[in-house]
């Protein structure tokens, strides 16, 4: 048992860093959002931004 012991890491508080939320400008996110709704519904990219929003979500609360 004493070998297994030898074996864990030097302390158990490690934080993996966060990733990095990139800042978009107020004008950058109005032309975002007028492209976004020139999409059809049915466009695999809404979907694929939802899930971006999701990630950007949790890195922000990472840091």
């Amino acid at each position: 048992m004493l070998w297994l012991t030898a074996c864990a890491m030097a302390g158990s508080d490690f934080t993996p860093p966060c990733p990095p939320v990139v800042d978009y400008t107020a004008s950058d996110q109005a032309r975002a959002a007028h492209e976004i709704m020139a999409l059809p519904e049915s466009a695999v990219v809404v979907g694929m931004l939802g899930d971006y929003a999701v990630l950007r979500d949790q890195a922000r609360a990472c840091r």
